[in-house]
C-alpha cells in the first residue's frame, strides 16, 4: 500500500511530463516479477496509471502463449472415452481484463474483435486441418476450461480514478498461473476511437525447488521423465510393504 501510494505521486508529478510528450495514456505495475515457490497460493498485481484528458480504459493482461489440445469425451458402453479432439496454439495462458464501461459502449465491435478485447473474442490457431464449426465448439470449452481454473476472466473487473487523471485496477495471479512473460496493454479509448495505449511486462518465474525442478525437466525430459517413473515405482513398493506389516 505504501508502495502504491509513493508511485501515486510520482505519477502525479509526471501528468505535466506526460503531456508534454503528448503520450495520452502511462501505466505501470506494483511489480514486474512473480516468483512462484512451492507454498504459492496467488498473488494479487495492481496496474495503475494517468490518462492525459477524458476518456474510457480498457487493460488487458495476456499470459505466454501455449499449445493447448481439446479432447471431447463420449461414453461408450457405460465408459467415458476420448473421441474427437483439436488442437490450438497462440492460446493464451492467462487472460484478464477490466475496463470502466461495459464494452459494448466503450468501442465498436470491429475493434473489440480485431484486438480480441474479452475472452469470448479470442482467437486461436487451429493445427492441422478441422471443421470450423467444429472448431468454435472446442474453442468455447476451452475458454470455459480456463475460467472454471481461474486463468480466464468470466468479465471485465472495474477500473478506478483518483482525482480523475490516476487509474487503477488489480487483478489475480491463481496458483496455477503458467510462467514466462506477461503483457499488460492499456488502451485509451473516445468516443470510440483509440487515442493511446501503453504496454508493460510481467515477468511469472518459478522460484527455490519447484524452480530447480522446473529446469530440469525443461533442459532434460527424457531423464526427468525416467526419475518420475521410478520414483512411483518406489513409493508404490514402500507403500505395499507399509500395508503387508498392517
Amino acid at each position: 500500500m505504501v508502495r502504491f501510494f509513493a508511485l501515486t505521486i510520482i505519477f502525479g508529478l509526471a501528468v505535466p511530463f506526460a503531456a508534454t510528450v503528448a503520450q495520452p495514456v502511462v501505466a505501470d505495475l506494483s511489480s514486474h516479477q512473480v516468483a512462484i515457490t512451492s507454498s504459492f497460493t496467488g498473488e494479487d498485481i495492481v496496474l495503475f496509471g494517468v490518462r492525459e484528458g477524458g476518456g474510457d480504459v480498457i487493460v488487458i493482461v495476456r499470459g505466454p502463449p501455449q499449445t493447448r489440445v481439446v479432447r471431447q469425451k463420449q461414453r461408450v458402453a457405460g465408459i467415458w472415452v476420448n473421441r474427437d479432439e483439436m488442437a490450438f496454439s497462440e492460446v493464451p495462458g492467462y487472460y484478464a481484463i477490466a475496463a470502466t464501461r461495459p464494452l459494448d459502449e466503450i468501442a465498436d465491435p470491429g475493434f473489440l474483435i480485431d484486438s480480441q478485447i474479452g475472452p469470448d473474442r479470442l482467437q486461436f490457431q487451429i493445427l492441422g486441418e478441422g471443421d470450423l464449426a467444429a472448431a468454435e465448439a472446442f474453442r468455447a470449452a476451452l475458454i470455459r476450461s480456463h475460467q472454471q481454473s481461474g486463468l480466464y476472466a468470466t468479465s471485465p473487473g472495474p477500473i478506478g480514478y483518483v482525482g480523475g487523471t490516476l487509474f487503477r485496477t488489480e487483478f489475480h495471479l491463481p496458483a496455477g498461473a503458467p510462467v514466462g512473460t506477461y503483457s499488460a496493454v492499456v488502451y485509451l479509448l473516445r468516443d470510440g476511437e483509440l487515442v493511446g495505449f501503453d504496454t508493460t511486462p510481467l515477468f511469472v518465474t518459478k522460484a527455490g525447488l519447484g524452480r530447480a525442478v522446473y529446469d530440469y525437466a525443461h533442459d532434460q525430459p527424457a531423464a526427468y521423465g525416467i526419475l518420475a517413473v521410478l520414483l512411483a515405482l518406489i513409493a508404490g513398493w514402500a507403500s505395499s510393504l507399509v500395508y503387508r506389516r498392517a
